[in-house]
């Protein structure tokens, strides 16, 4: 694939964008970068598109649509305009710890009415190798800040996962088959599974 950039896509300032490419492409990826949040951007050239564009997430990355005749000098104009677009739209979906520890609560009543056991804390962390952590002596439950924004089914499955764990510490047969009462379990994890290879990639 064609190098659309050299070395930087956007400069210091931004107030200019390096942009360069000897023959088009259909998919253009740059590296994750502060502008982005470290995200991996895509640019993908659409020949379905005759005029619009369009940007959305896809497994943790930020995918731009643009019309296949766009030329070089448009498109690196409107990347960084989408970009901002994106996280501005997803700072405002951002759930607060208080908004987790209700969904949380939520989620125990519908898919685990039996516990007993109910979580002191539900709250962001800083985690870059784990999705989340339950800590039973303390009842603190913990999710990676990584996903806040990200799709609903992803966020309820990791808060009913760890909330199985105030009763049950293991990943065997009963953990399980309570997980299984979770209806998105499979949809969810493919979404992670995606998350992960995106960020590896």
């Amino acid at each position: 694939m064609d190098n659309f950039i050299q070395e930087e896509f956007f400069d210091s300032n931004l107030d200019q964008m390096r942009a360069q490419a000897s023959k088009p492409s259909s998919e253009i990826k740059i590296p994750g970068n502060e502008i982005s949040g470290g995200a991996e951007i895509r640019v993908i050239r659409s020949s379905r598109r005759k005029k619009s564009i369009g940007a959305y997430r896809e497994q943790g990355a930020i995918v731009i649509s643009v019309p296949a005749r766009l030329p070089n000098s448009r498109v690196s104009e409107v990347i960084p305009e989408m970009i901002e677009k994106i996280l501005t739209k997803e700072a405002r979906e951002k759930i607060s710890d208080a908004q987790l520890q209700q969904r949380a609560d939520y989620l125990l009543a519908h898919y685990l009415s039996e516990f007993t056991i109910r979580p002191a804390s539900v709250s962001w962390r800083v985690m870059k190798e784990r999705w989340g952590s339950c800590t039973t002596v303390d009842r603190t439950i913990r999710i990676s800040d990584r996903l806040n924004g990200a799709p609903g089914y992803v966020l309820d499955y990791l808060l009913v996962h760890e909330l199985i764990h105030l009763m049950i510490p293991d990943h065997g047969t009963q953990f399980e088959s309570l997980l299984a009462r979770y209806e998105a379990s499979e949809r969810a994890n493919a979404y992670l599974d995606g998350y992960e290879a995106g960020a590896s990639g």
